[in-house]
């Protein structure tokens, strides 16, 4: 699939309800974001170790999905609170906000 088809396809799928998209579907279309949330994001959003929202738990999520992708992946970058910038890792921005865009699908 070209580049192109594939920001096409997320367009698509942004439009769409979570029930249908959903965060497999989202992965599919950028494998990274989940790559990177797997690898480096689980280690306290899956278990919500010092206050970070558990991937899945909308009510957590709300308030970050309210301010958009912008705002937190200017938050990733940043670091807050227990999170270090970059969330520690080494990952580029488009990979970061590809993890950004993967734990809000989730989410919502």
């Amino acid at each position: 699939m070209s580049q192109l088809h594939r920001y096409a396809f997320a367009a698509v799928l942004a439009s769409l309800p979570l029930a249908q998209a959903g965060a497999q579907t989202l992965a599919a279309v950028n494998p990274a974001g989940e790559k990177l949330y797997k690898s480096a994001c689980v280690v306290c959003h899956a278990s919500g170790v010092a206050n970070a929202p558990r991937l899945g738990d909308r009510q957590a999520w709300s308030p970050f999905i309210a301010q958009g992708a912008d705002a937190l992946l200017a938050t990733v970058l940043k670091g807050k609170g227990a999170m270090p910038p970059r969330g520690g890792s080494s990952a580029d921005e488009p990979t970061l906000r590809a993890a950004v865009e993967y734990m809000m699908a989730a989410s919502r």
